[in-house]
């Protein structure tokens, strides 16, 4: 049974098990270390594992065939990573998702999801209201990206992850925003310009 407290706190802030089905389902979780850059999605792999991450940060991405990079969002400390489409349809991904730092991750496959489904009903509540969050989370990205300027994504990347700046390479970043390096370097001085 995984015994930690930040992802006993995350499931239960969505249902209420109780010990027996908390001890079922934490015993369905793989603890696993993952070193820094290891790879642990390639694109036209399928997803088998969904995670949750302990320690550490992961990029989830899209890469072109000028391997220039499409950072859809960054996974730090409580928060899930996978490619949730491939993961369900178990079909190719289209994405990549790599570890920026040296991290901690638990991990289910998609035969452990299905019965932990079956036999604690409750399972499938708390992965509906995650999947929901997960959804409306992504059509606000999606909108950001179509209209705020480079200047208010930039602020928001940092209500969102507001120690992020610090832990990865401004280049990430630039990535994330979907702007070159060189502007983000503008950027920065300009937001750092106005709140003066």
């Amino acid at each position: 049974m995984i015994e930690h407290p930040s992802f006993q706190n995350n499931i239960l802030n969505y249902v209420d098990l109780s010990n027996d089905e908390w001890a079922q389902f934490s015993s369905c979780y793989t603890l696993e270390k993952v070193d820094k850059n290891t790879v642990i999605l390639k694109e036209g792999d399928v997803c088998e594992y969904e995670s949750y991450v302990l320690e550490g940060c992961f990029k989830i991405f899209y890469q072109d065939e000028n391997l220039r990079e499409y950072i859809l969002y960054f996974a730090i400390e409580d928060w899930w990573v996978l490619d949730i489409g491939s993961f369900v349809s178990g079909s190719p991904s289209k994405l990549n998702i790599q570890a920026l730092e040296d991290s901690v991750i638990l991990t289910i496959n998609r035969a452990k999801k299905e019965e932990l489904y079956r036999t604690i009903p409750k399972v499938e509540k708390l992965f509906r209201i995650m999947n929901q969050k997960t959804l409306a989370a992504t059509q606000l990205r999606m909108i950001s990206m179509l209209h705020k300027t480079a200047d208010r994504r930039y602020l928001d990347f940092n209500e969102r992850y507001p120690t992020l700046g610090q832990r990865i390479p401004q280049h990430q970043i630039a990535a994330y925003l979907g702007i070159s390096h060189e502007f983000l370097s503008k950027v920065r001085k300009r937001v750092l310009r106005d709140k003066k």
